[in-house]
């Protein structure tokens, strides 16, 4: 069993990856005051908690009564991940208002929330990881655990932005948000890549 929880722990790590939000976090909150940025950190970390833990609940009955596969949830995830990245290093107002929010909507939720903390692949694995014909309701509960431990390192390491921020200046912040821009458009490709490898090996099996 602690064999299960520390591999359930290293993939909800990879995928929901906390060193890149705090990134992706400091790039787009850059323009924000502390205050803000600590209720946009944690309003993105509890909604991201409320889809994962959602996705534990009912994701896998609602992505079989839509018939949806979690390679078509993937490919899609990468593809609105490209076009942010896109954004990014194009040079949009991602910051917005002192708000937190662009255009009516809260950073909080886009891009912080989804899809960085939750990303497509910590979404299918939080299904995988829960399977109702592999797990009882017991491991299930353990690797929810799990899934909210991660989260809280998530969200220490986006109130700690402050100190990053305060370091790059303006001009790094610029920077950072360009760099983070291509890393996403890189990671997005990625993403539609091994979905379409997946694919492909599905489709070749007799």
């Amino acid at each position: 069993m602690t064999e299960k929880f520390l591999r359930d722990f290293l993939i909800l790590w990879t995928t929901i990856d906390p060193i890149g939000s705090l990134a992706i976090f400091a790039a787009v909150a850059s323009r924000l005051g502390p205050e803000e940025r600590r209720r946009v950190a944690i309003k993105a970390t509890l909604y991201a908690a409320g889809i994962l833990i959602g996705a534990i609940v009912i994701g896998q009955i609602l992505l079989s009564a839509m018939g949806i596969r979690l390679i078509s949830l993937q490919v899609a995830g990468g593809i609105i991940l490209f076009l942010f990245g896109l954004r990014m290093i194009f040079g949009s107002d991602l910051g917005g208002d002192a708000g937190g929010k662009e255009r009516g909507h809260d950073i909080a939720v886009f891009p912080l929330a989804v899809p960085s903390i939750a990303t497509p692949g910590a979404i299918m694995a939080v299904i995988v990881l829960t399977d109702n014909h592999a797990f009882p309701i017991g491991v299930q509960v353990g690797t929810t655990l799990v899934l909210l431990f991660v989260l809280g390192v998530t969200v220490l390491f986006m109130l700690g932005a402050g100190r990053i921020l305060k370091v790059l200046g303006n001009n790094g912040s610029a920077i950072l948000v360009r760099v983070m821009g291509m890393i996403l458009a890189a990671l997005s490709i990625e993403l539609v890549m091994d979905a379409l490898n997946v694919f492909r090996w599905i489709e070749e099996q007799p």
